[in-house]
């Protein structure tokens, strides 16, 4: 279950993204919309961006695509595998641009941008620096804010 913590930093990076989706004319959404990655396979990311020239992925039941999905490490190393390895692997093969990991025990934001069909890392952002996406313009996250979030 996810702490107050993880709701905190949740909660401000929907804010920076929505903030976008707004001036752009995009959607962003937190964890509970559904972002289908093959027929019958389906992931809730933490939060997940979609741009509206991709409008054609929004569906009312669930998404069939995003831009930009992010993952709040939340507990141990199993957790950690998962958002780390598991979870980067099924959005790469579902041809999701942009996935950020959110890890606050690193107190770290790993952008990651997809290379054909596996992800490279645009940057692994620490306390200090602002993470912007790799994709997408004008969307950047101060990483000790995000950190911070109350």
């Amino acid at each position: 279950m996810p702490t107050d913590r993880h709701q905190a930093i949740l909660t401000a990076i929907l804010l920076v993204l929505l903030q976008h989706a707004r001036s752009s004319g995009g959607w962003a959404r937190p964890a509970g919309i559904r972002v289908r990655l093959a027929p019958g396979r389906f992931r809730e990311p933490d939060v997940a961006y979609l741009s509206s020239a991709r409008a054609h992925d929004k569906g009312e039941d669930f998404w069939t695509g995003a831009d930009l999905v992010t993952e709040i490490v939340s507990g141990g190393a199993e957790d950690k595998v998962r958002d780390h390895v598991v979870k980067r692997r099924e959005y790469a093969e579902a041809g999701i641009p942009e996935y950020w990991i959110v890890d606050p025990f690193e107190e770290t934001i790993t952008v990651l941008v997809l290379d054909g069909s596996v992800y490279r890392e645009s940057g692994v952002f620490a306390r200090g620096a602002v993470a912007a996406s790799g994709t997408l313009a004008g969307i950047a996250l101060d990483v000790s804010a995000i950190l911070d979030a109350q």
